[in-house]
């Protein structure tokens, strides 16, 4: 099992680290070669930069993801290309995603992009907050308790 993280502006890369520190499991941040930092980071956590590009990291993530690992992303369209191959794929929020509400989600996804094409207002993304945070990391604790059983 690995913990891969759609880093580009993920807002729970340190959480999930702390978690899986806590569970021994190895973490992949694939990320954008925009996004190179020199911060260090435990030795169980690897990096893997791809070029510039909106889809060269999830092309990455589809090319290396496992039946066994767990992916955390807020990007609907690899959630729903990642599906089948991950045991399961998380939201930052703690939402995990799957066959039953992937539907609906990438559906409001194409609703709002016409509605920005159209010149319509939408509501943007809500400002991360802590409690979606510790919603998060108790979901992943909980995925990863079950996996080890």
């Amino acid at each position: 099992m690995r913990l891969i993280i759609d880093g580009d502006g993920s807002p729970v890369k340190d959480t999930t680290i702390l978690v899986a520190e806590k569970y021994g499991i190895p973490v992949v941040i694939v990320t954008s070669i925009d996004h190179y930092s020199k911060k260090e980071y435990p030795d169980f956590v690897r990096f893997i930069y791809v070029d510039r590009g909106s889809d060269s990291a999830d092309f990455k993530i589809i090319s290396v993801i496992k039946p066994t690992d767990i992916l955390i992303t807020q990007d609907y369209g690899l959630a729903s290309l990642t599906l089948a191959k991950a045991a399961h794929v998380l939201h930052q929020t703690g939402m995990e995603y799957t066959q039953m509400n992937i539907d609906a989600l990438l559906t409001q996804r194409f609703i709002g992009s016409k509605m920005r094409q159209a010149k319509q207002r939408t509501k943007g993304p809500k400002p991360f907050t802590n409690v979606e945070r510790e919603q998060f990391k108790e979901v992943l604790e909980s995925l990863i308790q079950q996996s080890l059983v």
